[in-house]
């Protein structure tokens, strides 16, 4: 028996909730599958989180850095081609080194080839061999480690999709390389280096919450080829796949916030937008799912979703982006340093900045000018929320952004005196616009955390389906276009409907 028996079999019109990704792909795999597809998007533009914004002649980077799936030896690239984010026409940039940090004047790299790194490394410091050769062996222990392409239990395919017995091999080393590291702090692990420089750069491109963990597998999938970056980021990234849904006869709805999922007998009959009433046959809805329950009379109750709303920790950022009137191309576009002095942001302190050059890049940068971007990480939500309250949110916004800008003209002097554009994002922006539970991109992925699907559906609600970045942790555009294709697969398991995958 499925959790949405007594929806009818002839279903048709499907209202999606949330033009982010997942939103997205799922509209596409909808329509693919034969359904009537409407997006409801609060924004005045698609695409959610993967985003970026025009300020006098600059274009800043608000979403994607790197993408999983961009080569076409992965599994995922196939489902990105699907539903039109990438193609033959996109280029996809791979830089190398992936990874910069100044130590005092020395360039130390992480490389997207692994055999790279474990070179340069041993060259900075070679009393620090044993320790380095074991770093770069747990790369490689999960370099093979892909999101798996599925499908789930009961539901008819055009083709099945099957885990190759090379993924549970990378499964079964990486599940003990996270057991390992799960009982080993971040400082533990870093001072067992004996080189100030290899410290520094460990502790800078990891936290303390999620310790190694990230770091390894962020490697590990530049190890294998992949993480590259499509032409022009995140707009036209998320416009080709508007496209698609749109060519394919789907409906989309700008500046349309929807305000209730109607609810009859335990069945979605529709959704309810301001003065509008959308009927639908099923319901997926693709905004975060921790805010979910703002969408329906009665909180919802499962135990994946209260298991959910226990465990999930949010990762957010602070992003300040400046407008640079000078040339800045031969500096390394990922390039992280130590702060001259550290810059606070209420609670939150800052010893390293890590900064984003897009002056390579005629998208993002004007001729002779760079856009770049600087990511402020920690969960500053409350920090900012009392400021707007207190009424002195645009003063702070400029207070972080003077210490930026300060500290990389000490690094760079190249920029002192030549920011003409500065733009604040903190979490209540992307809370504004996205609609995300304290404005935050993802989860924190914590060494104990249990990387388990959740459900897409909730027993007793017939109609309902779940999609986003939330449903398995920690998130990010992969899970986003993964979770919108199991939504209208559960869709099609219940409705009876042949799922056509096209990939």
């Amino acid at each position: 028996m499925s959790n949405n028996e007594g929806i009818n079999m002839e279903t048709k019109q499907v209202v999606i909730i949330g033009g982010g990704i997942a939103g997205l792909s799922a509209g596409v795999y909808a329509l693919r599958c034969g359904f009537q597809a409407t997006i409801l998007e609060s924004h005045s533009l698609a695409g959610g989180n993967c985003t970026s914004w025009k300020r006098d002649g600059y274009l800043f980077e608000g979403g994607m850095h790197w993408l999983t799936g961009s080569s076409k030896a992965e599994a995922l690239n196939k489902l990105w081609r699907t539903v039109g984010a990438l193609d033959d026409s996109v280029a996809i940039h791979t830089p190398e080194p992936f990874f910069e940090y100044d130590h005092q004047g020395t360039p130390i790299r992480f490389y997207r080839d692994i055999e790279l790194t474990e070179k340069h490394l041993l060259e900075v410091s070679p009393d620090d061999k044993k320790e380095i050769k074991a770093f770069c062996n747990n790369v490689r222990k999960v370099k093979n480690l892909v999101m798996p392409i599925t499908d789930i239990r009961g539901v008819k395919v055009t083709r099945k999709q099957r885990m190759p017995l090379s993924l549970l091999f990378a499964a079964i080393s990486s599940a003990g390389l996270m057991r390992k590291f799960s009982k080993i702090s971040r400082d533990e692990y870093i001072g067992r280096f004996k080189h100030p420089g290899l410290r520094e750069l460990l502790r800078a491109s990891t936290d303390e919450v999620s310790a190694m963990i990230p770091l390894f597998f962020t490697l590990g999938i530049l190890a294998r080829g992949d993480g590259g970056f499509p032409e022009g980021g995140s707009l036209p990234f998320a416009r080709r796949i508007t496209q698609t849904f749109k060519s394919q006869g789907g409906e989309l709805l700008l500046k349309t916030r929807a305000d209730q999922v109607v609810v009859e007998d335990g069945r979605a009959v529709g959704v309810q937008a301001g003065e509008n009433f959308y009927p639908a046959d099923a319901v997926i809805i693709t905004s975060d799912t921790m805010v979910a329950d703002q969408l329906f009379d009665k909180p919802l109750h499962s135990e994946w979703l209260e298991r959910m709303r226990e465990t999930t920790v949010p990762t957010m950022a602070t992003l300040i982006s400046l407008g640079i009137n000078a040339d800045m191309r031969k500096y390394f576009k990922g390039l992280t340093f130590k702060l001259p002095g550290q810059i606070t942001m209420g609670d939150l302190s800052f010893e390293y900045l890590n900064l984003n050059n897009y002056a390579d890049d005629p998208t993002y940068s004007p001729e002779g000018k760079t856009a770049m971007t600087m990511i402020l990480p920690g969960d500053s939500y409350d920090f900012w929320k009392s400021a707007r309250e207190q009424g002195n949110y645009a003063e702070q916004k400029q207070h972080i952004a003077d210490q930026v800008i300060a500290a990389l003209a000490v690094q760079i002097p190249e920029t002192a005196g030549k920011v003409e554009v500065c733009d604040v994002a903190t979490p209540l922006t992307y809370e504004r616009y996205c609609g995300n539970w304290r404005g935050s991109w993802m989860t924190e992925m914590t060494p104990s955390m249990n990387m388990n699907n959740y459900p897409a559906a909730i027993d007793g609600l017939a109609g309902v389906y779940f999609a986003g970045q939330r449903m398995t942790p920690p998130g990010g555009l992969p899970v986003a276009l993964m979770s919108g294709r199991t939504a209208v697969q559960y869709l099609c398991r219940d409705t009876g409907t042949l799922f056509i995958s096209g990939e």
